[in-house]
């Protein structure tokens, strides 16, 4: 498991979450609730591992909705602090875009 998705799901279970503007917007924009998004992320696999990210340390996470349909959630901690776990966005991955089982990009 990578450290930002470590970090990430302790923060989650105490509760420690905040959703972005942008965040809202796509989930509002692809029908996912939030509740399928924060407890998702117990079974959550990673996608893309970004701990250097200049903004702070983020992950591309593939969790599932209540419904078994799969959701990409990008989690991030503010660079220079140790929590909250941000929501930054989430959407229904486009199988068009990523592999069959939507943990790589197509080429």
């Amino acid at each position: 498991m990578s450290k930002t998705l470590y970090l990430v799901k302790r923060l989650v279970e105490g509760k420690d979450i905040q959703i972005s503007a942008h965040g809202y917007d796509e989930l509002a924009a692809d029908g996912i609730l939030i509740h399928n998004v924060v407890e998702g992320l117990a079974n959550g696999l990673v996608v893309e591992d970004y701990p250097d990210y200049h903004k702070g340390p983020c992950v591309l996470v593939l969790q599932y909705d209540d419904d078994g349909r799969p959701i990409h959630v990008l989690w991030g901690i503010p660079k220079g602090a140790a929590s909250p776990a941000v929501v930054i966005t989430a959407y229904r991955p486009d199988p068009d875009k990523w592999s069959d089982d939507l943990l790589g990009r197509k080429q």
